[in-house]
């Protein structure tokens, strides 16, 4: 079964969105199969792929209203390995017209089931807002990996979201765990960027990433020619270090599945 993971943070502008892209691009490139589900009504991770949304006959809104199944809505990147369910604008009706489900926190997990032994990471890129749709991609995940950016203010608003976490653990997912805080934005000539990675892993400790993900042009450019920086620019700094990023992941899974398998035999 793969390996589901929400990004989320609701704060905007952290890199949310880039790191979901870029994530999923090392990830496939690394050997993984991958599923990127864009959970956000601005579909910013559907154009940052090169994705024509004006085109699409189905997106996920479709499937959340029980119109399509999963194996209808996914399409290819582009990228070996990687393949998205795109979202539109319109999703953004879905709050209001499940307001009455009484299953409406589980309809992604529904959704995503059947095709869950497809691939060996699905990432679900959420909108900046801890609204149904972001609530949905918890219910759904087994981790959630929280982009911080490395700028002032960056830990404020970080205990609601961690709030959120624990309560949808608590009531409707209780293997839900945090996967890890990610430091993004991260200028290593600022003291700012500094004191922002002391602070968290002060605080966050071991939840803290090791890899940090560089402020950088090139990154900030490769979704206008709807690509990950993998593809737009393997070289570039931010490249480097996503691939750095799913290496590390990888370890930590590797590490886990080890553990776990070894504690079975004791």
């Amino acid at each position: 079964m793969a390996h589901m993971i929400c990004i989320a943070n609701q704060k905007g502008g952290v890199g949310k969105t880039t790191t979901a892209i870029n994530l999923a691009a090392a990830l496939a490139h690394a050997g993984k199969t991958t599923l990127l589900v864009d959970c956000d009504p601005q579909a910013n991770a559907t154009t940052g792929l090169g994705i024509d949304k004006s085109g699409l006959e189905k997106t996920l809104y479709h499937g959340l209203i029980g119109h399509a199944d999963a194996q209808d809505i996914i399409v290819e990147s582009g990228v070996p390995r990687l393949w998205l369910m795109p979202s539109r604008v319109e999703l953004i009706g879905f709050e209001v017209e499940m307001l009455g489900d009484a299953s409406r926190e589980r309809l992604l997990q529904q959704l995503l089931s059947p095709c869950s032994q497809a691939y060996d990471y699905i990432l679900l890129d959420c909108p900046p807002s801890l609204s149904l749709l972001t609530v949905n991609a918890m219910t759904a995940a087994h981790g959630v990996l929280i982009p911080l950016q490395s700028e002032f203010y960056a830990l404020e608003g970080l205990g609601q979201l961690l709030q959120t976490v624990k309560r949808i653990k608590q009531r409707m997912n209780p293997s839900l765990k945090i996967e890890g805080i990610l430091l993004t934005l991260f200028d290593k000539r600022t003291n700012l960027s500094g004191q922002v990675a002391e602070d968290a892993e002060k605080y966050f400790k071991d939840m803290v990433y090791d890899t940090r993900i560089p402020r950088a042009v090139r990154l900030a450019e490769a979704p206008s020619y709807g690509k990950p920086i993998l593809s737009y620019d393997p070289a570039s700094p931010g490249a480097v270090s996503y691939s750095a990023l799913a290496r590390e992941m990888l370890r930590k899974h590797n590490a886990a599945g080890t553990s776990g398998l070894q504690k079975t035999a004791s």
